[in-house]
């Protein structure tokens, strides 16, 4: 996806929340610090300095481990595939570590904020990892971190490297380091080891012989599915690509993704309606113009009349994309609306002067324009065309500047306003599937304003939604630490009718309606609870 249909897509994200946006210059109060949001980082694989052979894998892990924990809302981890473009550009083979000075240009020429450069050594008892980051801003290097652990604790070792460098970029970041790795998810060591020889194998039976022994010991691994489904997929293996993406759960960070490559191959082996599915969860999710795009390609194959809307949609979210204006056309002029189907042609050739089969299309509809109506049998019409290529990267990166943006403008803001934002943020982030992120947001905002509930009260209702009732009922009560809100009391009311707990649900909406009379929510919790009463007492 080209970077103006990222942007119109993050704009519908960011700039809709426009009311938030009004930052207040004079109010100095709500100061944040602006430094450490919309940064991105490029982490390079790690140097090895032992000379224990066999370990050369492990400095790719480091990127990999990195790009899934440090990457946030605020924080953009290049990917791997943008670093080997940067290395290519520079003529740095991929298994090379280039010098400082090299890396230097490299991170200059990808315009990051940081690169983290990184080495480890292994004794034959512990691993010992190091890292600093270059500031490619000031440039400088900063202070050397370094962690230390048996080999067996790789993945207890990359999070508390992690947690120290997050600390250097993040000055506002405030879990403590015991909390930050006990939340990151175990990794075992030989399932990682066989992910990452996966990634580096140089051919595809390498890459699917390494991915298959890393779910085979961890069924959960997710981002080893993935790359085992996109491997198959693009050796046009498409009932194992499918079988292999199907593993992946809708919950995981890498489902969108996954979803996407199994729309594509269940297109590409004739199962139109496995297709549509994988397409519209992603939809929902990640509006994306490619995948509003193949929802409208799958559509025309099932005969739908709603191809049409799809790549209309498309052509919003990316104007710039000729694929969109051809498709568009076909399912136009098969309609019998050749008019409007020339229009999208032209359109399509102003976009890509040398496409033949546009070119010849709108020839075959060349009578329309002599009011002469074209048969069907004068009209030759080309086929949609897929995107195969998934841009989320792409997004997320957007997202960060944009944010970077938007936390400039708040930089002298109200803290209420600043807050507000935030949890819109937060808001329309949950609605797209980004868990994580908006999690994030809500966080963010409760630190800019300390004085506010909304922002607990919207993480409270996001645990409550993801079933963890113990963390719910805790924002909860920590937003009514601050101030009596009758959002958290009717969140600790629903928890307590669902726990059966009848007294306690009672007295939460007893509170809600002595602080707000005619909420509404509140009038339905009262007689929900009348009628599991009534029903209890029954005999």
């Amino acid at each position: 996806m080209k970077p103006s249909a990222v942007f119109v897509l993050v704009a519908s994200l960011i700039f809709c929340l426009g009311s938030s946006l009004r930052a207040q210059d004079g109010a100095n109060s709500g100061r944040s610090d602006a430094r450490t949001v919309g940064r991105t980082v490029v982490v390079i694989p790690f140097a090895n300095a032992s000379p224990t052979p066999g370990l050369e894998w492990l400095g790719e892990s480091f990127p990999e481990t990195f790009h899934q924990q440090l990457s946030s809302p605020v924080l953009y981890i290049v990917s791997r595939e943008e670093r080997l473009r940067a290395y290519d550009r520079q003529g740095v083979p991929a298994g090379v570590h280039p010098s400082r000075a090299t890396l230097y240009r490299i991170a200059e020429q990808m315009d990051v904020d940081y690169a983290v450069l990184g080495s480890y050594r292994y004794d034959g008892a512990r691993l010992t990892a190091s890292a600093q980051l270059l500031d490619m801003r000031a440039p400088r290097l900063l202070p050397e971190v370094t962690e230390s652990a048996p080999l067996a604790e790789l993945g207890t070792l990359q999070s508390a490297l992690a947690w120290d460098l997050l600390r250097l970029i993040r000055t506002d970041f405030s879990v403590s380091k015991d909390r930050y790795v006990a939340s990151a998810v175990p990794m075992r060591l030989d399932a990682l080891e066989n992910y990452v020889r996966g990634m580096l194998a140089p051919t595809a039976e390498e890459k699917v012989e390494h991915y298959r022994d890393a779910v085979r010991v961890n069924p959960g691994y997710a981002e080893a599915w993935l790359e085992l489904g996109k491997t198959y997929y693009a050796q046009r293996d498409y009932e194992q690509a499918i079988a292999a993406l199907g593993h992946i759960q809708a919950s995981s960070n890498v489902a969108r993704e996954a979803n996407f490559y199994l729309g594509l191959a269940a297109y590409a082996h004739g199962d139109f309606a496995k297709a549509e599915n994988a397409f519209e969860f992603v939809a929902a999710r990640l509006p994306l113009a490619e995948v509003y795009n193949n929802l409208g390609v799958v559509a025309a194959r099932r005969g739908q009349k709603k191809a049409a809307d799809y790549f209309e949609r498309a052509i919003q979210n990316d104007p710039s994309d000729a694929d969109y204006h051809f498709n568009l056309a076909v399912t136009l002029a098969q309609a019998g609306d050749h008019s409007d189907a020339a229009r999208e042609l032209r359109a399509t050739l102003e976009r890509r002067p040398g496409d033949a089969e546009a070119k010849a299309t709108l020839d075959s509809l060349a009578p329309v324009a002599g009011h002469i109506v074209a048969s069907s049998a004068t009209t030759k019409l080309g086929a949609e065309r897929i995107k195969r290529d998934y841009e989320e990267d792409a997004f997320r990166q957007m997202t960060t500047q944009m944010g970077s943006w938007a936390e400039q403008r708040f930089v002298l803001s109200d803290p209420h306003a600043h807050a507000r934002y935030h949890i819109e943020l937060g808001k329309e982030l949950l609605a797209h599937g980004f868990t994580a992120e908006a999690e994030a947001e809500f966080q963010h905002a409760a630190a800019v304003d300390p004085s506010s509930t909304a922002p607990l009260t919207a993480l409270a209702e996001d645990y409550e939604a993801r079933g963890d009732a113990h963390e719910a009922r805790a924002q909860a009560e920590a937003a009514l630490r601050i101030r009596e809100s009758a959002d958290a009391y009717l969140i600790l009311a629903r928890l307590d009718l669902r726990e059966d707990r009848m007294e306690a649900a009672a007295q939460d909406i007893s509170r809600v309606l002595q602080l707000e009379p005619g909420n509404g929510a509140g009038q339905d919790m009262k007689r929900a609870l009348a009628a599991k009463i009534a029903e209890k007492a029954q005999p």
